[in-house]
């Protein structure tokens, strides 16, 4: 079968196609003909060699798929071939057949299609847990996102209006800005031209924000705690800007502010399993219904996935960007 793997880190341009051996199901595991596959931030860095795979993985890139179940292990159960689901993996989403552990698969709505899929559980797993199981995001209060139109951050907007939040968000562009707020977002920040910390000081009367969603970190770390108001929460998802920071820990202590820190793939199966668990108890209603929805920016042919790749580097996107394989 076909796979997009990496054996030497660079641009886009060094991901390769190779046939490799078809994968056989474990006990408790899935075997999926991949129909899509998200493209996410992490498949870049991994890419790039900045986000190694743990250890005991592959060189397969991709992290969640959607696609049809044609074998099942001998311990499976609620599953079985022909179920259309989509999933979580830590790699080899980017092929034509994959593993998918029965505990972090999720039957695809019958009205979905593939894409809508594959564009879920990566983006909402993520915005749940970083929200409102850390954030302890709750109706009434207010949250800063930055990244507003990626994938996680439209998730993210969405999800806390529909709790009943107020949702301050960051983006590059006037037409992304717009496009949030269409999610129904209630600020939008233009943060190359605007100072976020002035924005949202501005906007909240002085007051700031009870939660900030960061995926750049480096220098946003402290300004992010400016904009924190007493007992706040500060979550990073991601260090877009860099790694490294420098913040006085003195409003920490004054206000009472906490920061954590959040990725899903080193997680184990059994923390995983836990985190699509909430997700679909708490989300999955909603989804299929419509109330929430993913947000496609567009679908890129497997043999395309270089050009995924990037668009995904060039911030173009409003939303998920996902692999076709049909």
């Amino acid at each position: 079968m076909k796979a997009v793997r990496v054996t030497t880190y660079g641009g886009p341009e060094v991901l390769e196609f190779s046939e490799i051996v078809e994968p056989t199901p474990g006990p408790e595991q899935l075997l999926v003909r991949v129909h899509a596959a998200g493209i996410n931030r992490a498949d870049c860095h991994q890419r790039a060699g900045n986000y190694p795979m743990p250890p005991g993985l592959g060189n397969v890139l991709g992290l969640e798929l959607a696609g049809e179940v044609i074998a099942i292990g001998k311990d499976v159960n609620g599953f079985t071939c022909g179920d259309r689901v989509f999933g979580l993996v830590a790699e080899g989403a980017y092929a034509e057949v994959a593993v998918l552990d029965q505990g972090l698969a999720v039957p695809i709505p019958d009205s979905w299609s593939f894409a809508e899929g594959a564009a879920v559980i990566e983006v909402f797993c993520t915005a749940n847990e970083t929200v409102f199981e850390l954030g302890r995001l709750v109706a009434g209060q207010s949250i800063l996102v930055h990244a507003g139109a990626s994938g996680v951050g439209t998730a993210v907007v969405q999800m806390a209006k529909n709790i009943g939040a107020t949702v301050l968000f960051t983006a590059g562009s006037r037409i992304k800005i717009d496009k949030v707020l269409e999610l129904g977002a209630d600020h939008g920040i233009p943060y190359k031209t605007h100072d976020f910390v002035e924005e949202v000081l501005r906007s909240t009367d002085g007051e700031g924000v009870d939660v900030v969603e960061d995926f750049v970190g480096a220098d946003y770390i402290s300004r992010n705690l400016g904009v924190l108001k007493p007992e706040g929460r500060l979550v990073l998802v991601g260090t877009m800007g860099g790694q490294a920071a420098q913040f006085k820990l003195g409003s920490i202590l004054r206000k009472r502010l906490s920061i954590h820190g959040f990725t899903l793939r080193a997680q184990s199966i059994a923390q995983k399993r836990a985190i699509v668990g909430r997700f679909r108890e708490r989300w999955l209603t909603l989804l299929a219904e419509g109330t929430i929805r993913p947000i496609i920016h567009t679908c890129v042919p497997f043999k395309e996935v270089r050009h995924g790749h990037e668009i995904m580097e060039a911030n173009e996107n409003f939303g998920k960007i996902v692999l076709t394989f049909d």
